[in-house]
Parts: structure tokens; sequence; C-alpha cells
């Protein structure tokens, strides 16, 4: 498995408390003591009334359920009811609106190395984003010019669902820069072409005790990640917002197998993941679509003909040959490869439903 050294991307909240300005003005000091006792009276009181409304069952005003996010334009949603947070998914096209920024090179919330070599990528808000559950899927974005796949990889901590912010070359190729927001439509694109095998980076500070990767090129978004050192049992990470999968009791020292599913059921196993953080390591193996191996040649028992023989050699098909019938059928039309040998089919649906810094 090949390696290659990367900064460490992961995001580092701001803890800082904004000071209040100076000149606020003070209370005179006459009547000081009357304010004392009306305020130690009103406190007494709402004591008292919380303690009386907890003890008959009602919930006090700061218990009251959140506001539900903004819709986007056209989506009615029941009185009280947030949006599910999932990433999109399947063939659901969703209309909207698009802005631009730029991420200076950065790979985002989704914490990947670097922004892709395309620089099309596209940044969701928080019920898209799903903490996490839409990175590295790919949108097919549509607008006044035409359209444009991009890489989710960020978070837009402001954006309603059917926000979508587009890098400044991703929104060049749909309207131009400068109307700054158009309306679009938007759907997942469903086992986009693969640039190569998957990747995985060992985040700094693992070890035998503590294990977090980030899963790269994987094409869909991802269900599950599992992990096991030998034969033993397959431990299953825990995907966080911030993109990493993490087992908190650590997985031992490697080197390992990882399992990854995506939420359309394809299910690869990676093998030979060494505990090496800060590094980029690429599988063998695509999540999908990868060509089975090359079918061979049924060896002859006779010996060699003195002349070429018309009858053409059998060859043995593989059993990723005879599985790739069973696998998604791409948007295109066209079959795809057989998968690789250590795939499976899983035609269950995601169940994860769940930031940029």
């Amino acid at each position: 498995m090949s390696e290659e050294s990367t900064g460490d991307p992961g995001p580092t909240p701001d803890g800082s408390a904004g000071r209040p300005g100076p000149g606020r003005r003070r209370a005179r000091g006459g009547g000081r003591h009357r304010w004392l006792a009306a305020g130690g009276v009103a406190a007494l009181a709402t004591v008292l009334g919380l303690s009386l409304a907890l003890r008959s069952g009602a919930a006090p005003a700061c218990a009251a359920a959140p506001v539900g996010l903004a819709a986007p334009a056209g989506v009615a949603l029941a009185a009280g009811r947030m949006p599910l947070a999932a990433p999109p998914t399947g063939g659901t096209v969703h209309k909207g609106k698009a802005t631009f920024y730029d991420s200076k090179g950065a790979g985002g919330n989704c914490s990947y190395p670097s922004a892709p070599a395309n620089r099309l990528y596209v940044a969701l808000g928080p019920t898209e984003y799903s903490a996490g559950a839409a990175c590295g899927g790919y949108l097919d974005v549509t607008g006044p010019r035409g359209t444009v796949r991009v890489l989710i990889m960020d978070q837009c901590p402001e954006c309603a669902p059917g926000h979508v912010d587009l890098s400044r070359e991703a929104f060049a190729r749909i309207a131009d820069p400068v109307q700054g927001i158009v309306s679009v439509s938007y759907r997942a694109a469903v086992d986009p072409p693969l640039s190569g095998p998957l990747t995985f980076r060992i985040k700094e500070g693992a070890s035998q005790y503590w294990f977090a990767a980030l899963v790269a090129e994987h094409g869909n978004p991802l269900r599950a990640v599992e992990v096991r050192q030998g034969s033993g049992a397959w431990r299953t990470a825990a995907r966080q917002d911030y993109n990493y999968w993490l087992i908190d009791s650590g997985a031992g020292p490697g080197p390992y197998a990882v399992r990854v599913t995506d939420v359309y059921g394809h299910r690869v196993t990676a093998t030979g993941v060494t505990m090496s953080p800060g590094r980029v390591q690429r599988s063998t193996v695509k999540m999908y679509g990868g060509s089975a191996p090359a079918a061979r040649t049924a060896p002859s028992t006779r010996p060699p003909s003195p002349r070429p023989s018309a009858t053409p050699s059998r060859t043995t098909a593989s059993p990723s040959a005879v599985a790739s019938a069973t696998a998604p059928a791409p948007q295109d039309g066209t079959g795809p490869p057989a998968l690789a040998a250590s795939s499976v089919s899983d035609a269950s649906r995601p169940a994860d439903c769940a930031s940029r810094s």
C-alpha cells in the first residue's frame, strides 16, 4: 500500500468569548436597598414557581422544543417539525439556490488534505451535510448555463436546506459569477466514476489504543466502516462530523483490514492498512466498478500440436465475474466491470442521519 505525507486539516473551534464594551451606565445609589429587596422577592417567587411546575409535570420554558431549520422555497413542513438530517441520495431532484465561496485550497470540514485538483466542490447546510454523512459524495448541480459535478467536502453553517455553496470555479460553469446567487436544481450522482482505489489516512495522535481514520475516494456517501486486526472480530467505527471514523478504545497495533460500506450497498474490504498517522495509504480495491481479475485459460492435458488449433481455448469465469451480475447498475446505462473479489452487495438503506468550521 503506497503512502504520502499530508498535513492535518482538522478543524480547531474557537472557544474565545467576546467581552462587553465600555461605557455601561451604573445604577444610582439611591433606592439600592429597595431594589435588592424587590430582586430577592422576585427570585424567590421564580424558584417556587419552577418547583411547582416541575412537580406537576409541566416543562419549563427553557425545555421548549427547538425551532426547526428553515426549509427551501416550495417545501412545506408540518408545524413543529424539523427537516430530516440526511445527505442527498438516490434520484431525487432538489430545487433551491446556489452561491459561491473559496476554501483557499483547504479540504473543508470533511478534513480532506486539500481541495480537489479541479477545484469543483460544494459546501452543504447542516441538514444536508448531516454531521459528515454527506462527505465524499457528489452532486450534479444545474443552473442557467449548464450542469457541473461537484465533490461534497464542506459545511455551510448558515445555509438552509436547498442552498448549495459552490466553489467559484463550479459556479462559473453554471452561471455568471457577477450574479452572485442563482436558482438551481441538483441531485446526487449515484456511482460516479472513481479516480482510483480507496485511500485511508490515520489521524495524528492515533495509536493502538485510539483508532481514527479518514476514508476517501469512495464516490458515494458512506454508511459504515468496520475494522479488525488479524482474525479478530469486526469492530464498528463511529463517524465524526469532521469525517474521521473513530474507535475510542482502539483497534490494536495493526495492520488492519477495513471493511467499507456505502449507502447503496457496495461493500469492499481493504487489507494491510497500517498505524501510520498523517500518511495517506492507497489500497488496491475500488469501492465499485473495479475490473474483474483476468480470466484464466484452462490448462490443456494434451501434448502440443504441430499446427495451430482451429478451436479456441475455453476460459473459466472467475467468481468475481459471476458476482458482477448482481452489482448495482450505473446511471449511464453501460454495464460496469465486475466488482472486486472482496465486494458484496447489501441492499439495505442508510440508517445514519446526522460542520464548515
